[in-house]
C-alpha cells in the first residue's frame, strides 16, 4: 500500500481537528466575556427602568450556548464525514493490494 492513501487520511483527520479547533474559537460569547456581557444586560435594564433577572439572563446565555452547540455540531459531523471517507478509501485500498 503506498503512502499517498495513508496521508490521505491523516489529512482527513487534522482537518478533522483544526475544523473543531476553529468552531470552538469562533464560538458566540466566549467564556471570557460572559462577565462583560452580562454587566450588558444589567445596565440595558436599568436604562430601560427594568429589573435584570438571573434566570432572564441565563435564557439568554443558555440560548447562545444551544447557537454555539448546533454550529460545533455541525462541523463535527461534517468532520466525521470527511475522516469516515478517508478511512474507507484506505480500506478499500488496503483491500485492493492484500487481495
Amino acid at each position: 500500500m503506498n503512502n499517498s492513501e495513508y496521508n490521505k487520511a491523516n489529512d482527513a483527520v487534522n482537518k478533522t481537528e483544526n475544523s473543531l479547533k476553529n468552531a470552538a474559537d469562533n464560538v458566540k460569547w466566549k467564556i471570557n466575556d460572559l462577565a462583560d456581557k452580562a454587566r450588558d444586560y444589567i445596565n440595558e435594564k436599568k436604562e430601560k427602568d427594568q429589573e435584570a433577572k438571573r434566570e432572564d439572563w441565563f435564557d439568554k446565555v443558555k440560548a447562545n450556548a444551544a447557537e454555539t452547540w448546533e454550529d460545533i455540531k455541525d462541523k463535527a459531523n461534517d468532520a466525521w464525514e470527511k475522516t469516515k471517507d478517508a478511512a474507507e478509501d484506505v480500506k478499500a485500498e488496503w483491500n485492493k493490494k492484500t487481495n
